[in-house]
Formats: C-alpha cells, sequence, structure tokens
C-alpha cells in the first residue's frame, strides 16, 4: 500500500479494470480511451518536475492542485517529494427529494436597510440554469449573471495543457479541441424546444482563462442574445439545466419574478453559474469539477472586487465524516480566500436506511437488505485504528466468509455465492486518521448480487473505543430496498457539509415547524472518536425551509421542490444580505466568513421539539435573518 494514497485509490489501482468498470465508484476519474487518471493532489514547491513528465498540471488554490496522469506515471506522482497525499476524484448526487416569513426575511427587506444582496456575487455550482429566464434578470430585462461557465461545452481555444497559472492570476492561452471534446459537442436546448443540428462556431463564448475545458459566457453576451428568439439563443448560448435543479436553487437564492409575486432570498444579489461536469450517464458531478468551480469563482470575484457567497448543493457518502478528505480540506482554505462564505445542504441521508453505528461490547451484528436487480454495492467501514475486529460477512443463502486482516498489501477478493466482493483493508494514512475496511460487491459472472439480508458479524479483539461506522451510497447509486436494518440517523450528514468552515444547512418543515426527517445529522460534541477534525464542531449549523419550496423551473413556471438543496440557497441568500449590509453599505467590513457564520448561529431561533441547542439535527435552530445582525 502506498501511504501518500488514499485507500480507496490504492484499491482501484490495484483492481484489474474489467472489474473496476463494474464498480459504482472505483472507476471514477479513470479514462479508458487515455488510459489515463484525473488525481487531485496536495503540494508543496514546483511541480515544473511532473509536466515535463507529460502530467497535465491544472493548480487551484492553497497547494492544491488537479493532475491529468497516464497509468503509468501514477508511481511517479507518488515519489514525487513535492507531492504530499493523492484522491481520486468522487462521484456527487444532488440533495433534492413560503419561507420567506418563516425565516424573518420580511424585517431586513421590506423595511429598513431595505436588503436585497445588491453588491454581492452569489456562486451556484450545480447543474446549470435556465439562462434566459426572467427570474434571473433585472428590472430593464437586462441578465443578473455576470458568468456562466457551462464545464460541459467544449471550446477550441483553451489554455494549453502543458501550462498553470496562480490562482489569482489569469493568462490567454489557446489550444485546439482534444478529441475527447470534440465528441461532446452537439449541445441542445431547453426540453421544450427543438435543438439545431449543429451550433458550431458562433463567436460567443470562450474556454475560461487557467481551466481547460468548458466554455465561458459574459454577461454582454448573454444580454445581446435575449432580444433574439428562442431559437437564435439557444443556438448563441447553447448551455441549458437539463434536470432543473440548478435553475431551482438559484432561483431560491436570487430569483424575483417580474411581476414581484416570486422573490428569491437575495433577489439583486448578481450571479455566477457553474454548470458542473462533462456529460456522462450518470450525469453527476465529481470532485474535481467541484474544485475548479470554487477556484473559478473565487478568482472571479477577486477581479470583480465583490463579496462572494458560494452555494454547494450536492454530496456523497464516501469518507469517515471527519473533515480529512482534501474536498473538505480545500473548502476550508477556500473560505479563508477574499470575503467568502461557502454554505452546503447537509443531505438527505437522515432517513435513507445507509448508514449503521455501533460500539462493540460483545459480538455485533449487521443486518444489511439488497434489493432485487443491484449490479454493484460498496461498503464502507470506518474504526478507531486502536481496535481489532474478527469480521465475518454472510451472504442470503447462509455462506459465509472470514475476512482476513493480514493480506499483503491489504487486498484480495473472495466469492460469497454469486457475488465476487473485492476487499481492501486500509491503514491511517498522513491526511487520515481512521481506519477504513472497504468491500465493493459486484456480480461473479454478469446479472446482479446476490438479493437478500447480508450479515456483517463484527467480534471485538482489542476494544479501545469500540466506535465503528458504516455507510453506503448517497442519493440514487442503490435501489430503494437496499438499506440497513435498524439504520443510524446520526452523522449521517454528506460530505462535504463536512469540512469544517463551511456553513452546513439542513432543512424543516415550515408548515409544522418542526425538523425534517431525511435531512441529514451530524455531531454536536466531542464523543465521536473517528477522526479528529470533527471533534467539538457542530454539525449541522442552522436548518432553513427545505419542504415543499416553490422554485422556478425550466419552462419559467415554478414548482413546490423538497430537500436540503433547497434550504441551503436560502442560507446562501440570507449570507448575501448580511455581507450587503456589512461589506457594501459599510456598517461592518469585517462581515465575511465564519463571522457570517456565528451570525446566523446567534440569530438562529427554537425549533418545535428541540430542547438542547445545538444538536445533532438542527444545530442551532432554524434560520432567522431579522435577529442575525451583528448590532442585535
Amino acid at each position: 500500500m502506498d501511504q501518500k494514497l488514499e485507500n480507496i485509490l490504492n484499491l482501484a489501482l490495484e483492481t484489474p479494470e474489467e472489474e473496476r468498470e463494474q464498480t459504482e465508484s472505483l472507476n471514477v476519474g479513470y479514462s479508458a480511451e487515455s488510459r489515463s487518471w484525473e488525481l487531485i493532489v496536495k503540494y508543496h514547491g514546483s511541480l515544473d518536475g511532473l509536466r515535463e513528465q507529460n502530467i497535465v498540471v491544472e493548480e487551484l488554490i492553497a497547494g492544491y492542485a488537479i493532475l491529468t496522469v497516464p497509468e503509468t506515471l501514477v508511481d511517479t506522482v507518488s515519489e514525487t517529494p513535492e507531492i504530499e497525499y493523492v484522491e481520486k476524484p468522487k462521484r456527487f448526487y444532488y440533495q433534492q427529494t413560503d419561507p420567506d416569513g418563516a425565516s424573518c426575511f420580511p424585517p431586513v427587506t421590506r423595511r429598513t436597510p431595505f436588503l436585497n444582496g445588491r453588491g454581492v456575487l452569489l456562486a451556484v455550482l450545480d447543474s446549470g440554469i435556465t439562462w434566459d429566464l426572467e427570474v434571473f434578470r433585472k428590472a430593464d430585462g437586462s441578465t443578473r449573471i455576470r458568468y456562466l461557465w457551462d464545464q460541459t461545452i467544449p471550446w477550441d481555444q483553451t489554455i494549453p495543457w502543458d501550462q498553470t497559472i496562480p490562482w489569482d492570476q489569469t493568462i490567454p492561452g489557446k489550444q485546439a479541441a482534444s478529441r475527447e471534446q470534440e465528441t461532446l459537442r452537439n449541445p441542445t436546448l431547453p426540453q421544450n424546444q427543438i435543438a439545431p443540428e449543429e451550433t458550431g462556431d458562433t463567436g460567443y463564448g470562450r474556454t475560461p482563462d487557467g481551466f481547460p475545458i468548458g466554455t465561458e459566457y459574459t454577461e454582454e453576451e448573454i444580454n445581446r442574445t435575449l432580444n433574439s428568439s428562442v431559437l437564435e439563443r439557444y443556438r448563441l448560448i447553447p448551455s441549458r439545466d437539463l434536470t432543473g435543479h440548478g435553475t431551482a436553487v438559484a432561483g431560491i437564492a436570487a430569483g424575483r419574478s417580474a411581476d414581484g409575486l416570486y422573490t428569491g432570498a437575495a433577489p439583486e444579489a448578481e450571479l455566477i453559474i457553474v454548470k458542473l461536469g462533462l456529460p456522462r450517464e450518470e450525469g453527476f458531478p465529481r470532485t474535481t469539477e467541484i474544485m475548479r468551480g470554487v477556484t473559478y469563482a473565487l478568482r472571479k470575484a477577486r477581479q470583480l472586487n465583490m463579496p462572494l457567497v458560494i452555494n454547494l448543493s450536492f454530496g456523497n457518502s464516501y469518507g469517515s465524516h471527519d473533515g480529512s478528505s482534501l474536498l473538505e480540506r480545500f473548502l476550508d482554505n477556500a473560505s479563508e480566500i477574499g470575503r467568502t462564505v461557502i454554505c452546503v445542504g447537509s443531505g438527505n441521508e437522515g432517513a435513507a436506511r445507509g448508514h449503521f453505528a455501533g460500539n462493540i461490547t460483545r459480538d455485533g451484528r449487521v443486518e444489511l437488505a439488497v434489493g432485487n436487480y443491484e449490479r454493484n454495492l460498496n461498503i464502507q467501514l470506518w474504526k478507531n485504528y486502536s481496535d481489532v475486529f474478527r469480521i465475518r460477512l454472510q451472504a442470503p443463502g447462509g455462506e459465509e466468509a472470514e475476512l482476513s486482516t493480514n493480506i499483503q498489501g491489504g487486498k484480495y477478493t473472495l466469492e460469497l455465492e454469486q457475488t465476487r466482493i473485492l476487499v481492501y483493508l486500509g491503514e491511517p494514512l498522513p491526511y487520515a486518521v481512521a481506519q477504513e475496511i472497504y468491500l465493493d460487491m459486484i456480480p461473479a459472472e454478469g446479472g446482479y448480487i446476490n438479493a437478500g439480508i447480508w450479515t456483517i458479524r463484527l467480534e471485538p479483539v482489542v476494544t479501545v473505543t469500540g466506535q465503528y461506522y458504516l455507510y453506503l451510497p448517497a442519493g440514487s447509486g442503490i435501489g430503494e430496498s437496499t438499506g440497513f436494518y435498524r439504520a443510524t440517523p446520526q452523522v449521517t450528514l454528506t460530505i462535504p457539509s463536512t469540512a469544517a468552515k463551511v456553513i452546513t444547512v439542513g432543512a424543516y418543515d415550515q408548515v409544522y415547524d418542526t425538523y425534517a426527517d431525511f435531512s441529514g445529522r451530524g455531531y454536536a460534541d466531542s464523543t465521536r472518536t473517528i477522526g479528529v477534525a470533527a471533534a467539538g464542531l457542530t454539525k449541522p449549523d442552522l436548518v432553513a425551509p427545505g419542504v415543499n419550496i416553490q422554485a422556478p423551473d425550466v419552462y419559467g413556471s415554478f414548482t413546490p421542490v423538497t430537500g436540503t438543496s433547497f434550504a441551503a440557497p436560502i442560507v446562501s441568500g440570507a449570507a448575501a444580505l448580511l455581507m450587503e449590509w456589512g461589506i457594501v453599505q459599510g456598517n461592518d467590513s469585517f462581515l465575511y466568513g465564519e463571522k457570517v457564520k456565528a451570525c446566523l448561529r446567534k440569530g438562529a431561533r427554537p425549533l418545535r421539539g428541540e430542547i438542547e441547542y445545538p444538536n445533532d439535527r438542527v444545530g442551532y435552530g432554524k434560520l432567522c435573518v431579522a435577529d442575525s445582525f451583528p448590532e442585535n
């Protein structure tokens, strides 16, 4: 095992490609066409030595970079002294399952000081946006979108792959589109429109300086198209929101209808929209695309000299949930750059049966129901390295096997009935104190893994804390029938809402004034012993309305939406109002970062049924903007 590489990357590199392709997570970040890996690294010094070896280096912020590495050179990356730690990308899932009055907006938006988000940038990193809707325009009909970066639309002008730039600088560069990018051309119109056969080079858009993918459209370019027909608009700027998720999130944060009947949290905030990811079958963003989007938003805020709120409404369950992954650390670093606030939804795993936690004092038994037609299922077990367990796995038909802990390299394969199980026995790493045991289940010979009750038996050998945590994939990665019996709702926050310095937003039902049971739950004290970064942190920080929230859809109508995806932009809009009052209006030039979080916590109000605060369900309580200003 290479201790510079995270456990799941070690497993992926040691697993034959034909097996890796059958899994949901191991192959993320690998390109079979170019036989290369996209990797996230923490580094120091210069990476020029890697560039000389045909490795593409894309510098981000604070000592983080994305590398595109030929498979044969991964060992070279690991052996480079400047490389401190390496992770592979993960796949993320959108957290989708009259908040205005419930969150105390009217006292500050409809009366003095009449806040609306003016002068603040609000960046939405999501599935894109239906950019020509009236809810995203000013009173004069022009757009409030300063920049739209669609990472999925290739362009034939981009920064050279062998050239990188510091995060706070930009340089022009040109290069022909890659073969992969060319195959992705042919954008289409919104669902109710007919797309032209070819878009071609319309003279609109360019790859943003400093990034190797996508097309950036400016405020000026968007405005030039708005008087055109819909067909012409989408020929010139072919970006569209395929799911409607990003349009809803942006509308809740900063939308406003022309008649004034619909108003988002910060209706005059200016928008930066990043449509994440390259088009692929699963359609979900990866870690690397998120990190690029955050870096892009920070650069734009610096260029425009404006305070910035970043909204992230997605997450996944892979990791120890203690803030130790490179994405979590990256967001902590990003939160400290400029006048920045980052808001993240806590996820919808609270009632999803995807998590089990226990404390071994005697033999433990965990039952996992696996539904029909599952082609792949991975299970993570996180434990304290000081604890030693014997682990036995029993298939639905009764066949069982003990997981060996004395395997050289920590990786092996076993078969139970018609299911092949890739086992990886991880160790603590320089960037991760918890120990991981990772199981990836695939069919032994085509078809599906065995449906029924799988049993995991844990027998303590050496017990110090005895705590352990089991996780299944979040979101739509598994069927509805698959999940743990006696699942544990605590510590079901999705990553990256577990990052220490982001504002983690859960959801409550504003009609009944009660916690929404789907909302990801966290931790509120130091009793959790898996990992150290999370000790003593309160997560979530607070909750916002997240049930049946009215939001714009891709057709220009409005529809109710539910989930922490839609609670997070309410808090993002609230943060924009605080920053407008403090920074733009000159009342408090330091109202950003952790200070905004502290103010929102201070202003939070009690929720029905909750006795102690902060707690693992609602943090400090429900959002109240009017009570969150420092002078109150």
